[in-house]
């Protein structure tokens, strides 16, 4: 039987390094990106793919919020949600081109996903999760002072707008995306989700948040019964004393390798951390399986086990 993976997207998947804003510069990276994706579909995996918005949500809000005086501004959680779609879009449309130029007739689907969070989550008092672009640090102060944002440095590229970040508790459209698989690659938690509140009605109410699209990812790597978890980032593997002259590769981690990683510092939050939390809990919670964190164009060299960081039970 096929393989089922899940893929986490990270944002250099998704935009250009020189961080262009652009719709136009968005789609020529994600074109590209979808070339490396549809070589996983000819290897004959079977997958889903979720993406970061963290830029893109970003930018949504602050065009919004410009243009108050001419229109209201739209809610945080409806921003996710465009954020969504129009990523969503960008993906299907390239992959779909990259899988067909490779003869491969497979459908491609967005499903607006909303993600279900616990409102007393000590997340939304301690805000994490970085969204929009850098900024030095005096334009970090003058936005902060100006509009009440908080701002973080994010592992040493900068500063950045940093918003509450709770963790996924359920997918809403679950049985959506497995009534679909395996019958086309589809494109779900976007962003991590449309962060939503369960109120006692049973009615779901948007919130102000970016979920972690690694937890996410982790989340429907479970509930769909995956055999691997891939998270794609800017780096080919995951390092302890990262950026140091005594930086050191790690090929291969143990839940209890990892553990205590953690509890040295070893990853910056809102960057490496999450994604090595989120591969933990995939192998802690299927011990017989493997979640990987590698560089989008090492993706199929470390399926085969050649390259990245594969983390294991034990």
């Amino acid at each position: 039987m096929a393989e089922k993976i899940v893929l986490a997207l990270g944002g250099n998947a998704l935009q250009s390094g020189k961080g262009e804003a652009t719709a136009k510069a968005q789609l020529k990276v994600v074109h590209q990106t979808c070339e490396h994706i549809a070589e996983l579909n000819v290897r004959g995996y079977e997958m889903a793919i979720v993406h970061g918005n963290g830029p893109q949500v970003g930018r949504i809000v602050m065009a919004s919020e410009a243009a108050k005086d001419v229109t209201p501004a739209m809610p945080f959680d409806v921003c996710g949600a465009m954020s969504q779609g129009y990523i969503g879009y960008h993906l299907q449309q390239s992959l779909k081109y990259a899988l067909n130029k490779r003869n491969q007739n497979f459908p491609v689907v967005t499903i607006a996903t909303q993600v279900v969070v616990d409102k007393e989550d000590p997340a939304f008092s301690s805000p994490t999760k970085p969204i929009g672009p850098f900024y030095t640090k005096e334009e970090s102060d003058k936005l902060a002072s100006d509009k009440g944002y908080v701002m973080k440095e994010d592992a040493g590229r900068g500063y950045r707008r940093v918003v509450a970040s709770p963790l996924p508790r359920k997918i809403v459209e679950i049985d959506a995306v497995k009534e679909l698989w395996p019958k086309a690659i589809v494109i779900t938690c976007g962003g991590g989700g449309i962060p939503v509140i369960e109120n006692p009605d049973g009615t779901l109410q948007g919130t102000a948040a970016v979920i972690d699209k690694d937890f996410a990812a982790e989340l429907l790597a479970e509930q769909v019964n995956a055999d691997i978890l891939i998270i794609l980032t800017e780096v080919e593997k995951v390092a302890v004393n990262y950026n140091q002259p005594n930086q050191k590769n790690l090929s291969h981690l143990s839940l209890k390798e990892a553990h205590k990683y953690c509890e040295e510092g070893q990853f910056a939050p809102g960057s490496m951390l999450p994604k090595v939390q989120a591969a933990m809990k995939f192998v802690r919670c299927n011990p017989d399986k493997r979640a990987i964190i590698t560089s989008l164009d090492k993706a199929l060299d470390a399926l085969d086990g050649l390259t990245g960081t594969t983390f294991t039970f034990n």
